[in-house]
């Protein structure tokens, strides 16, 4: 292993847990605040401390990652479509964060 690959590899493992943490911290932000209209509006999700009662209970539904970030990307049902409104990296941390906190 050269001495780059090393310090690369030591560099990823002693971030990780850190960008882990602001990722999940950026989606957060993302459903409470960043999307509009906001997820809490529609989405029930204990941890976001929301109640909504129009789309699914995250919470019971359990998706995946790539199951959230295709629904916010293009919409579902009537869940309008936050492709051309929030970032991939926004969409990626949402995403993230509701895998996260729902398979607790």
């Amino acid at each position: 292993m050269s001495l780059r690959t090393l310090l690369l590899t030591i560099f990823a493992l002693a971030t990780g847990p850190v960008l882990a943490d602001e990722q999940l911290e950026l989606g957060k932000k993302v459903f409470l605040e960043q999307a509009q209209p906001s997820c809490t509006v529609c989405h029930t999700l204990n941890d976001a401390g929301s109640a909504g009662e129009i789309g699914p209970n995250l919470d019971q539904l359990k998706p995946s990652a790539e199951q959230v970030s295709n629904a916010v990307k293009s919409g579902v049902g009537i869940m309008p479509a936050f492709g051309d409104s929030l970032s991939e990296q926004q969409i990626s941390a949402v995403a993230k964060y509701i895998e996260s906190v729902t398979r607790k």
